[in-house]
């Protein structure tokens, strides 16, 4: 499998005279508390000239059209271009540009490369290693991107997306805005608000040291790691759904996310058990949009990381403690925390006191053992399946590839591209754990391993 690099470039915003008037843009207390890494999106199309094949080359109609599209679509995101600085408070230098790569797949169809089981092939169409841990003393892009080329007319974009501003709603309103130019649709420009997340959330400066030392412990641990791709049909989702709401009614109150956050936990737990004698504390961190909690409601295309984390902790030793039922209870507690008035103590200059307090129950925990920690994010019902430039929507959308050494046990859910409902799970674990739980019949008995792109 080989991709020939044809060329790496600066894209630019369109106007630089009107994005150099720009003030800098200021981080939210959240963007500076979220270590510096790079979250992949990969969009996968069939062929977007159903007549002709795209040619690798910075000269063909397609490819020029693409960079002219984002170039305006950086007049609107100008940030996305932008550099983040060391002290890791303002964006500024927009007109530095986003970094475009331009690769050719050799001697290799997108059907073909499709049908590879490994996931470690993914981070091909990556201009970067994702998921791991980047120096902090030089200035970092916001956003990359890589466009391979199939011979076969199939093209991927490969985002990297800094998740030092980017959140997953931050990208999916970047995207929808660079289809609608793409397509010469302005209508469908997604207007972004750059200021609610920093006036809301402000950073603090100076920020403690052993906060952000906390942080890139929480995310970052040596490890040899390993991502699966798994997917869920809705009949699994459904009966994980009926077990994790104990039945009944309350069924209503568990979304398809938390049942399978649920039930990944619960399976990943018992791999724990398996590799270590130790009896830990078992802990579930699960990303919360903050958009539609704080009040009044933010726009889904407010910018930065206006998420935070629902824990719910477990007895891995204590089987009534890791019933399906139960770790329900405790995920729905969790997440309700944030329905409550707990999200309005976040805010404002007070906000820090409140993650203060998080940050010193964390640390308390550690000095009396080193919990399980499993993450879990969602990206469904976002979006990401419906991005279509004018030639169709994406056969197949995903996290990407092989994690850095140094990352975390952690899950990224993502909605299907079947039509059936159905979501994937990319679950990365260290290597034991993944080795008990690839061959645990329990977690089989829902989860179907790395199935066939159906729809392409």
């Amino acid at each position: 499998m080989e991709f020939r690099i044809v060329s790496r470039e600066l894209v630019k915003p369109s106007s630089p005279e009107i994005i150099q008037t720009k003030p800098p843009h200021r981080l939210c207390l959240f963007d500076q508390l979220t270590p510096l890494t790079f979250v992949p999106v990969v969009l996968f199309y069939a062929n977007p000239d159903h007549s002709n094949s795209v040619l690798a080359s910075s000269t063909d109609p397609f490819i020029r059209r693409l960079k002219r599209s984002l170039a305006e679509t950086l007049d609107i995101y100008y940030p996305f271009s932008g550099r983040t600085n060391p002290d890791s408070l303002f964006v500024d230098s927009f007109n530095a540009g986003l970094p475009f790569t331009l690769a050719q797949a050799v001697d290799c169809r997108l059907s073909q490369f499709l049908k590879r089981k490994e996931t470690e092939h993914l981070n091909l169409l990556l201009s970067r290693q994702p998921f791991q841990k980047e120096p902090t003393d030089v200035d970092s892009p916001v956003l990359e991107l890589q466009v391979s080329v199939f011979p076969c007319g199939g093209i991927v974009l490969g985002w990297a997306c800094s998740h030092k501003l980017i959140d997953a709603s931050s990208i999916i309103s970047f995207l929808a805005t660079f289809c609608a130019l793409f397509r010469g649709q302005r209508n469908g420009v997604v207007s972004p608000d750059f200021a609610q997340a920093s006036q809301l959330l402000p950073p603090r400066d100076p920020f403690p040291e052993n906060y952000i030392k906390l942080m890139e412990t929480l995310w970052f641990t040596e490890e040899n790691y390993m991502t699966r791709r798994v997917m869920f049909d809705s009949k699994s989702i459904a009966q994980l759904r009926a077990m994790a709401a104990g039945g009944g009614e309350s069924i209503k109150k568990l979304s398809r996310v938390e049942a399978l956050s649920c039930f990944i936990w619960k399976c990943s737990m018992a791999a724990s058990k398996a590799v270590s004698s130790a009896s830990k504390t078992s802990i579930l961190v699960e990303a919360v949009n903050l958009r539609k909690l704080i009040n009044p409601p933010l726009p889904d295309a407010a910018i930065g990381n206006l998420f935070w984390w629902a824990v719910a902790a477990a007895n891995p030793y204590d089987e009534s403690n890791t019933e399906m039922s139960e770790l329900g209870n405790l995920v729905s507690e969790g997440i309700g925390l944030y329905r409550t008035d707990y999200v309005e103590s976040l805010q404002g200059e007070d906000g820090f006191e409140a993650i203060s307090g998080h940050f010193e129950q964390v640390e308390a925990m550690f000095e009396a053992e080193k919990p399980d920690i499993f993450g879990f994010t969602s990206w469904c019902g976002l979006g990401f399946t419906g991005q279509d430039f004018g030639w169709g929507k994406p056969v197949w959308v995903t996290p990407a590839g092989k994690v850095g050494r140094a990352f975390r046990n952690m899950t990224v859910l993502v909605d299907s591209t079947d039509g059936r409902g159905s979501i994937e799970a990319w679950v990365t674990l260290d290597e034991k754990r993944m080795a008990v739980l690839e061959r645990d019949p329990n977690f089989l008995a829902f989860a179907c391993p790395n199935p066939g792109i159906s729809n392409l």
